[in-house]
């Protein structure tokens, strides 16, 4: 009798891609009730981004906390979008509601820094905005705070776009604009050599 050697494809450690930045943000301990009594899994909020505009939420539920971070993860890849930013700040202020959550994001100076709390905290550092300033009113959930800030996000446009759209010169729309985009230039440059 001949014997076949299978052996099971090596898996590297090595990734793919892109090196994601995962934050656990909350986790969760639920019951759900049946007939026989109560069952008990775990539900985890994630956040996932690349540090260089891009940032996606998602929520992970099962029985133990490694699978449902890595469900979490999976839908928060599947959930991400790319944040307009000039320099390491946001191009406008922003509202966005949620349920009973109300989440403000305004622009900051360079060295502000992140002032948030948070799961709003999380996604903007998660996206690579290093100086914002926010505010969060209403509903403190921290599932409702992480939607919140994902539709700011969302909400968020390039100023060239809107210039273009209302048939105006960049410079006359915002006249700071173009320094701010040289420096963009400059610090990458910087950053190659």
């Amino acid at each position: 009798m001949r014997m076949q050697n299978r052996t099971a494809p090596r898996r590297d450690n090595k990734q793919e891609g892109p090196q994601l930045d995962v934050r656990v943000v909350q986790s969760n301990k639920v019951f759900k009730t049946h007939k026989g009594g109560k069952t008990a899994s775990w539900s985890v909020l994630v956040v996932v981004g690349d540090n260089k505009g891009s940032v996606g939420v998602g929520l992970g539920k099962a029985r133990g906390v490694p699978d449902a971070i890595r469900k979490g993860e999976e839908a928060a890849k599947k959930a991400m979008v790319k944040v307009p930013m000039i320099g390491a700040t946001i191009p406008h202020e922003i509202v966005a509601t949620l349920g009973g959550t109300t989440v403000v994001l305004r622009p900051a100076a360079a060295g502000t820094g992140v002032k948030a709390g948070g799961a709003a905290r999380a996604c903007l550092e998660a996206a690579g905005v290093h100086n914002i300033l926010s505010k969060c009113m209403g509903s403190r959930n921290a599932v409702n705070i992480a939607y919140a800030t994902m539709n700011a996000l969302r909400k968020l446009t390039v100023p060239e776009n809107v210039a273009n759209a209302r048939g105006m010169d960049i410079n006359e729309l915002m006249p700071w604009l173009a320094k701010a985009r040289k420096e963009e230039v400059t610090h990458a440059e910087d950053q190659i050599s």
